[in-house]
């Protein structure tokens, strides 16, 4: 028989590449993002009552940063709710508070509640996006819920901003959301939202 016999054994440095990949994966932490058409649909309020569910199970949730934007009914939710203090960094004439990446760290909880998944952090943050603090925070395999907009989609933004003539700058990568474990879809009809924003929710 002439010439070698065919070598079908695997590659020992292709099956460790594999192994490692899926160890670090298994370390990660779950993302959880809470998708809507718009503002104003209720996702940080769905969020928040999701997390309510799981801390009634004795779950370790943590608040890292929540928005209630004023809504008393969002508000509420977040009473019995473990909350981080928010970051202070002086900005020009005034303080700007912001999610405290480092302290959530420290804190190392089961679930943390980030909101806001696209926002702009402010000069002297870690990172220049909220989104960037929640790799991090994915990566330390912390699990992660939080709430984002179709137009903020990278992807998606051109499209949204033809149809409404909303152009934004804060924009999240398709290949966060590619990655995320679950998307919860928060919706309502046109009428109700109408309704919900008259009613300053």
């Amino acid at each position: 028989m002439n010439g070698k016999p065919n070598d079908t054994r695997p590659d020992p440095d292709r099956l460790l590449d594999r192994i490692k990949q899926e160890e670090a994966h298994a370390r990660r932490g779950k993302l959880k993002i809470f998708f809507g058409a718009s503002a104003g649909v209720g996702k940080t309020y769905a969020m928040l009552l999701a997390a309510r569910q799981l801390r009634e199970q004795e779950l370790d949730v943590v608040v890292g940063l929540v928005e209630t934007h004023g809504r008393k009914e969002t508000a509420l939710l977040l009473e019995g709710l473990e909350q981080l203090p928010l970051k202070e960094i002086p900005y020009r004439d005034r303080v700007l508070r912001e999610f405290d990446l480092d302290g959530a760290l420290a804190r190392r909880p089961a679930l943390i509640l980030v909101d806001e998944l696209a926002h702009e952090n402010a000069p002297g943050c870690r990172h220049a996006r909220r989104w960037q603090d929640v790799v991090d925070l994915l990566e330390e395999g912390i699990d992660v819920w939080t709430t984002l907009n179709v137009q903020h989609v990278e992807s998606l933004k051109d499209l949204v901003a033809g149809i409404t003539s909303i152009h934004v700058r804060e924009t999240v990568p398709d290949s966060l959301i590619d990655r995320s474990d679950e998307i919860e879809l928060v919706d309502l009809s046109p009428d109700d939202l109408l309704a919900r924003l008259a009613e300053g929710k």
